[in-house]
C-alpha cells in the first residue's frame, strides 16, 4: 500500500532506481500492462504532462524508434523532456488544456489528423474542500473529453451550443477507435460522467491503481475504441 503523500515508498524507490522522473509512471505502466492503450507507432497526446513521467512511459510504449510515433505533452508548466526512457519522438508545449481549442490540438498532431490516444493526468489544486474539489476535477475531465470528441459541452451533455467552447463544432481531435485516458477525484458525478463516456466508447473502465496513494480519492476512467 502506498503511504502518505510526500513520504517515500516503494514506488518512490523504484521510480528512482528505474529512471522515471515520479512514480506516477507507475500508473501508466499499469494501465498499460492491463489495457494495452498505447500500441507501437501510436501518436500520444498527453494533457498536464508535468513533470514528465507518463511521457516516459509513453515513450517507451511506442517501441522502437524506427516503429514511428510521437508524444506530446501540454502543461501550463514549462515542462522538459526528460532525458531517461525518452527519445526525440517526444516534445512538449507550454499551454493551458482549459482554453486549448481543438484546432490548435490537432495542429500538434502527425500531418494534423488527430491523435490515436490521450492521456489526462490534469488534477486541479486541492484545496481541502471534498465536494470543490471533486467538482474542479470533473471540470477537467469534461476538458479533456471536449477536445478528444466532437459535440461535447464542458456541462458534460451532448448539446454543441455551449457557449464557453468555442470550438465545440469541431470534430474532436481523437481518431476513430482511439483510446482516452482521465484522472478523477471520486465522486457522486464520476458515475454520470463515466456513462456518458461509455456512450461514445466501445468500452469504459474504472481504475484505481496500485500505485495510487492511499490518502488519494483519485481513480481513473478509461475509455476504450472511440466510436464516430
Amino acid at each position: 500500500m502506498s503511504g502518505a503523500a510526500g513520504s517515500p515508498d516503494f514506488f518512490c524507490r523504484q521510480a528512482q532506481r528505474l529512471g522515471y522522473v515520479a512514480r506516477s509512471a507507475f500508473k501508466l505502466l499499469e494501465m498499460q500492462k492491463q489495457y494495452k492503450l498505447i500500441t507501437p507507432g501510436a501518436s500520444v497526446l498527453d494533457l498536464g504532462c508535468a513533470p514528465g513521467a507518463w511521457l516516459q512511459v509513453a515513450c517507451q510504449s511506442l517501441g522502437p524508434l524506427e516503429k514511428g510515433g510521437v508524444v506530446v505533452g501540454v502543461d501550463v508548466k514549462k515542462v522538459k523532456v526528460p532525458s531517461s526512457h525518452c527519445d526525440s519522438r517526444v516534445r512538449t508545449v507550454c499551454a493551458d488544456a482549459m482554453t486549448l481549442l481543438k484546432d490548435h490540438a490537432r495542429a500538434l498532431s502527425p500531418q494534423e489528423k488527430g491523435f490515436s490516444v490521450i492521456l489526462s493526468d490534469m488534477c486541479p489544486v486541492v484545496s481541502g474542500i471534498t465536494t470543490k474539489d471533486a467538482a474542479l476535477s470533473v471540470e477537467l475531465g469534461r476538458r479533456a473529453l471536449s477536445l478528444a470528441v466532437s459535440k461535447v459541452s464542458l456541462s458534460g451533455s451532448a448539446d454543441d451550443s455551449d457557449d464557453r467552447e468555442p470550438d465545440a463544432n469541431e470534430a474532436g481531435v481523437l481518431r476513430r477507435g482511439g483510446n482516452l485516458v482521465i484522472k478523477l477525484l471520486e465522486s457522486e458525478d464520476v458515475q454520470g460522467f463515466s456513462k456518458f463516456c461509455k456512450s461514445r466508447f466501445k468500452k469504459a473502465s474504472m481504475l484505481r491503481p496500485k500505485a495510487t496513494r492511499s490518502c488519494s480519492r483519485e481513480i481513473y476512467l478509461i475509455c476504450q475504441g472511440l466510436l464516430k
